[in-house]
């Protein structure tokens, strides 16, 4: 069977598999299409005992601005959840390289990897609450994971983005390099990945995910728990009201 990669090409380099987001003209939003495509190849990359490391990138210009509200959360798949990544049990090493804005669901799915490459133009944000609703794809607890807990906070409640140069001083960016050549900079890691044994590398993987399996479990119960806040708020209808009319909202607080 043929597999429609249109919107997620794939680069195959040896062991690697490079998976690029390529809806550009939607700044990479997430929507069913793509989501069922980026599960597709997340699957090659699980299911191939050939490929060792993944890479996952947008385009030259931007990562993803997160979900295609005009989706209305119909992006989730059987095996990886929200976009086909969120909640995937992965066996091997996916690195993210960051080019322009990783927002909202965007930067959850650099949450969901395990190391990160970004160039000089790179911001990480969550907006959501400027819109009137909560982070829905592991923010909630990844961030806090990921970031000092005072700057998930920031991040989080006031919705303003970092830049790659302070996300690299807080431990959250691996490597920052030059704008343009993030993917350059995850095949350079991808290829020091092949240099180890594959066996021990995703031993190590499966160990480190054990220690998080109970805090991911409490962190979706929470996160369910604070969208059924926001779904039954006027507040959230409000915030995707102005979004689409492309105004300024205006908050009751309830």
């Amino acid at each position: 069977m043929t597999i429609d990669n249109t919107l997620v090409p794939l680069d195959r380099d040896g062991r690697i598999l490079t998976i690029s987001l390529d809806r550009a003209a939607k700044r990479n939003a997430i929507n069913r299409e793509l989501a069922d495509q980026l599960d597709a190849a997340l699957n090659q990359l699980d299911d191939d005992p050939d490929i060792w490391v993944g890479v996952l990138t947008g385009t030259s210009e931007i990562f993803s601005a997160g979900s295609d509200l005009r989706s209305r959360g119909d992006y989730m798949t059987d095996r990886g959840g929200e976009y086909g990544l969120i909640r995937r049990r992965r066996k091997k090493p996916l690195i993210a390289a960051v080019e322009g804005i990783a927002l909202g669901g965007g930067l959850e799915m650099v949450l969901a990897c395990d190391l990160v490459v970004a160039s000089e133009t790179a911001t990480f944000g969550l907006p959501e609450v400027s819109r009137g609703v909560v982070a829905t794809s592991g923010a909630l607890f990844r961030g806090p994971r990921a970031l000092p807990l005072n700057v998930a906070r920031e991040i989080l409640l006031l919705g303003d983005p970092i830049g790659a140069a302070r996300a690299y001083a807080l431990g959250f960016v691996n490597v920052v390099t030059r704008p343009g050549e993030a993917r350059a900079g995850a095949l350079t890691l991808a290829r020091r990945l092949c240099k180890n044994a594959p066996v021990a590398v995703r031993a190590s993987m499966h160990a480190l995910d054990v220690l998080a399996d109970r805090e991911e479990e409490r962190g979706w119960a929470a996160t369910e728990e604070a969208i059924a806040t926001m779904s039954a708020s006027e507040d959230a209808r409000e915030g995707v009201r102005a979004f689409f009319e492309k105004r300024e909202p205006k908050w009751s607080g309830r």
